[in-house]
């Protein structure tokens, strides 16, 4: 979603050349999985984005990614939406072996990279699902970044909508009814992104595990109670990004508006390639016509401008070769980089597990329990209960009892090292689950404790995100 296009402004011939140009590739697309083109490997390989934030001695967003970029001089720190946001791309890796330990490695030398970078511009980086101090006069116009890309966004955003504004409403312990006529509140959605490099055959039981395991997912990672003085919901993150990016569209069997940020229309059936035929049916954004077919821009740039929580991804390696994706979207930013590793392993041993159970997770849990479960664990963290196989369960003691140690031993059948698994399941996920205190709950007993000061909330949230410690640790 960072790569920039040449120009922000279009007309009907450009959409119509490239919705052509869309459903030709489309076509191809289905040939391809016909033919069975897409890599093939008996090792799962992972990758990871961290999106993050720029504030100033005050806590407050700055709009300064440009400089805080051009400091960092490194390619795997890119812009965002926004010009007080930033996003880490890190390697991909293996699954197997020291490869969380690697990860962390990796993240630990781009945050102090980042950390270094920002202190010289007299700011600091901050990992969390949204910033308690961000207000309505930030998230403005003004502050989107330079790029076409995002002012294209924003601009063909509000053509499908015929320039009627986004409406924002979310009910949690307080109440939130907003209005605005941008795209910009997405950019108060920071998150962590999770990659898995799937095998075609295995899709299918993948991505749906995939959607089965969001909803507990959610719940042992929330990180985003607050927007604009509210308190909202444990991950308010899902609701956000949902409404402001909502496009009047095509409906779904219940009546539904499909949005451009979904958990989806349901379990795929018999291929990935549903999803990338859904894709046809919404509006085009971008439509950068390349006339090049080699490896699916039109595609896959249509499929970069929906953003499903778990989302399909075409991809190739450096000599040309295909492969697929799973890219879950659901985790939000932070609180620490330990919390970041501890929160993919349980996101990937979920994804293992499920995908690989004897019996498929979606013939036990229907669509629509999926769906009420997301939106339930997003709502109320791990004090949710969730429809799960049939049965009524409460969240927090559905992981402690099943899912976190079958997570676990998914990643031990792949490989993964006996000591880390320890480390991040022990010391970390167990603790954190056991004690309710992710990072959404930390900060509303912080908040309710401390004399209901955001700016005071924030300063202490990324005093301790500095010293490292996992969350579950960190005193109120």
């Amino acid at each position: 979603m960072g790569q920039d296009i040449a120009r922000s402004r279009f007309d009907e011939s450009d959409h119509a050349e490239f919705r052509a140009r869309l459903r030709d590739e489309t076509k191809t697309l289905k040939r391809w999985f016909e033919e069975k083109r897409f890599e093939q490997s008996d090792i799962f390989k992972t990758g990871l984005e961290l999106e993050a934030w720029l504030v100033d001695e005050n806590f407050l967003p700055t709009p300064s990614s440009d400089e805080f970029i051009a400091t960092a001089n490194d390619p795997h720190v890119v812009h965002e939406l926004s010009k007080f946001n930033f996003e880490l791309n890190a390697d991909p890796h293996d699954l197997k072996g020291r490869c969380f330990a690697t990860m962390r490695g990796d993240l630990d030398n781009l945050w102090q990279r980042c950390t270094h970078a920002a202190e010289t511009l007299r700011q600091r980086p901050l990992a969390i699902g949204i910033l308690p101090t961000v207000r309505d006069e930030m998230l403005q116009p003004a502050w989107m970044s330079d790029l076409n890309r995002y002012k294209a966004l924003n601009d063909e955003l509000f053509r499908a909508r015929q320039s009627e504004p986004f409406h924002i409403e979310i009910s949690g312990q307080d109440e939130l009814d907003y209005r605005c006529d941008h795209i910009m509140l997405e950019a108060a959605c920071t998150s962590l992104q999770a990659h898995l490099q799937i095998n075609q055959d295995d899709a299918v039981r993948f991505y749906n595990a995939s959607l089965v395991a969001a909803a507990p997912l959610i719940a042992a990672t929330a990180n985003s109670p607050f927007l604009y003085g509210k308190s909202l919901w444990a991950e308010t993150r899902i609701p956000a990004f949902e409404q402001a990016t909502k496009v009047h569209g095509f409906h779904d069997l219940h009546g539904r508006q499909v949005l451009r940020v979904t958990l989806g229309m349901g379990y795929l059936r018999h291929s990935f390639l549903e999803l990338f035929l859904e894709n046809l049916s919404y509006p085009t954004l971008l439509p950068i016509v390349s006339k090049d077919g080699d490896r699916f821009r039109n595609l896959r740039l249509q499929n970069g401008t929906i953003w499903r929580w778990v989302r399909p991804i075409i991809g190739f390696d450096e000599a040309g070769t295909p492969h697929l994706r799973i890219e879950h979207r659901v985790m939000p930013s932070g609180p620490t980089i330990a919390d970041t590793i501890a929160n993919l392993m349980l996101c990937f041993g979920l994804m293992l597990d499920l995908g690989r159970a004897e019996t498929p997770p979606e013939t036990e849990t229907g669509f629509e329990d999926c769906r009420a479960n997301f939106y339930a664990c997003a709502r109320d963290g791990l004090n949710a209960r969730i429809c799960w196989a049939g049965q009524s369960h409460d969240v927090r003691t559905l992981l402690l009892e099943k899912l976190l140690p079958d997570a676990r031993r998914a990643l031990a059948q792949v490989g993964v090292d006996a000591a880390d698994l320890d480390y991040y399941f022990d010391e970390i996920l167990h603790p954190r689950v056991t004690s309710g205190l992710i990072g959404a709950e930390w900060q509303r007993r912080y908040y309710s404790g401390n004399g209901r000061n955001f700016q005071a909330l924030t300063e202490r949230y990324a005093e301790l995100q500095s010293g490292g410690t996992p969350v579950h640790s960190w005193p109120v």
